[in-house]
């Protein structure tokens, strides 16, 4: 186990026990507990909901605990501000990330904490030179006066945990670091926490990718509906990680490959082209038929799909719906003509975060309540009960902000927005993209049933046993291309997929269009 460490002898540097949260009609934490020692990576697993970010946001300062003890090197503690909480050694890096774009890394590493001159004016060298010294202490080549907005995520990222080290941070909490990455950025992340262990900083290491667990970490702390369930080390069994955090088996199920060749064809793509990212892309798929697109990062899959939801101009190509041939030149054309598309970033283009679940759930289709330009509101509150439940959302009211959901109930409200839409031909584009197993599990028989009632569903999906376990196809593109097109299920292998992906086989194509 790459993760593993002698950790277990090293001292306890911030322990968390018996933390109590509460907000108004909701106990978010119940006797949470936490352990932290030097050296060590600990992850911190539970379904979205579980209470992970509000433990940290506890540790963090960000919350004020209603009930517990926090203690930091065996001191009690009680931090007002997050400020607070960095002074003392404790640096959280969002799954969000907090970069300033405009300006430099080194004014990112220091801001707020600008070395100064006698005079107090800003020293720029000597801003420089410290940057200069801790990215180079990390073995990054990132120059310190490069524009952090021209850097990729990965390259933030790395900003970032440089950030906690020019505060000599001690406890290092990661939120789902790894969700934005490919697996060459994912190895230099590792290499990156290994070196910080090193060093004896503690760090949590919150995921849901399970495979990453025995490769990083050396314990694993599980939570559920805000309470502890168990610590273990990261060698256990997968299915007992999962079985502790969703309170039962998650069993994983192969896909039905029905026989579809007489199903009505219901979107037809036919030499899609935009420059290099999207080159002569042909395919279709059918009434019923869940259709999975896979490739590297930067292959054209989320291209294409923007291409054909009108987000992007396409130069080339023709998109036929139900057998017309549209004209889609915005994404309104595309939800005219019954194509519906839930982007990868559902925070930034998925939801409007400030308004309610009910206003979401309503916003693709807000014709149908209103009357002579009036909107209904009651009937949106009415609608919006009636998808909660069907979709099984877990939220107070429909009345509450849709930024204080979980990952994957933000998701479901996006679901149910276009389900009301009524849409006929679907894109799930990362569609469980930083959510918890439990909640993937429900995702996956949302998609399921959504084409067992004869929807045509396309997922673009990073995780190759996500698109064996839902897909009846599985199209793969390469550098702009789509190189091949394989049946689902058991009959694909990810090292076939792979090949394709790498363009290291000959093109494989099952039902596309000539």
């Amino acid at each position: 186990m790459q993760g593993q460490s002698n950790s277990a002898e090293a001292p306890v540097v911030a322990e968390m026990s018996g933390i109590v949260k509460t907000f108004p009609g909701v106990r978010a934490l119940d006797g949470a507990q936490l352990t932290l020692r030097a050296g060590e990576v600990h992850a911190l697993m539970g379904e979205n909901g579980a209470g992970k970010s509000t433990l940290i946001k506890v540790l963090a300062g960000i919350y004020q605990k209603d009930g517990g003890e926090v203690r930091l090197h065996g001191d009690l503690v009680s931090f007002d501000t997050p400020r607070a909480a960095q002074e003392a050694g404790i640096c959280v890096i969002h799954q969000e990330l907090s970069i300033v774009p405009h300006l430099t890394v080194a004014q990112n590493i220091f801001l707020g904490r600008e070395p100064r001159t006698a005079l107090g004016l800003l020293d720029e060298a000597a801003l420089n030179a410290r940057a200069e010294k801790i990215l180079a202490s990390m073995n990054l080549d990132i120059h310190p006066k490069a524009d952090a907005g021209n850097l990729t995520v990965a390259r933030q990222q790395m900003v970032e945990i440089a950030k906690a080290l020019a505060v000599d941070g001690r406890v290092l909490v990661m939120d789902e670091p790894t969700a934005p990455l490919n697996d060459r950025e994912v190895a230099e992340l590792f290499t990156i926490i290994r070196g910080l262990k090193a060093q004896g900083v503690a760090i949590v290491y919150i995921s849901h990718r399970m495979a990453e667990l025995p490769q990083i970490a050396d314990r694993v702390t599980v939570m559920r509906d805000g309470a502890w369930i168990g610590t273990v080390g990261a060698e256990a069994p997968v299915s007992e990680i999962i079985e502790m955090m969703v309170g039962r088996k998650v069993e994983v199920k192969s896909p039905d490959i029905p026989d579809l060749s007489n199903a009505p064809v219901l979107l037809r793509a036919e030499g899609l082209k935009v420059g290099r990212r999207v080159r002569d892309v042909s395919f279709e798929v059918r009434a019923g038929e869940i259709l999975g697109f896979a490739g590297l990062m930067g292959a054209g899959r989320t291209e294409t799909a923007r291409l054909i939801f009108g987000a992007d101009a396409r130069e080339a190509g023709r998109i036929v719906v139900h057998g017309r041939e549209v004209d889609i030149r915005s994404p309104a054309d595309a939800v005219a003509a019954g194509i519906g598309y839930l982007s990868e970033d559902r925070r930034r283009f998925g939801l409007a975060i400030g308004l309610s679940v009910a206003e979401n759930v309503a916003l693709a289709d807000l014709g149908r309540f209103a009357r002579a330009g009036i909107v209904n509101g009651a009937s949106i509150r009415q609608t919006a009960r009636e998808m909660i439940g069907k979709l099984r959302v877990r939220t107070p009211h429909e009345n509450q902000e849709a930024r204080l959901l979980s990952g994957g109930n933000q998701q479901k409200v996006v679901i149910a927005k276009w389900l009301l839409r009524e849409c006929d031909v679907l894109f799930f584009d990362e569609p469980t993209r930083g959510i918890d197993v439990g909640a993937k599990s429900e995702i996956y028989d949302l998609l399921r049933n959504l084409a067992a009632q004869g929807k045509a569903i396309v997922v673009i999906s990073s995780e190759l046993p996500e698109l064996l376990q839902l897909s009846h196809r599985i199209a793969v593109m390469c550098e702009g291309r789509l190189t091949g097109v394989l049946p689902g299920g058991p009959r694909t292998t990810q090292a076939e997929i792979m090949a394709l992906a790498t363009a290291q086989a000959t093109p494989i194509l099952e039902g596309v269009p000539a």
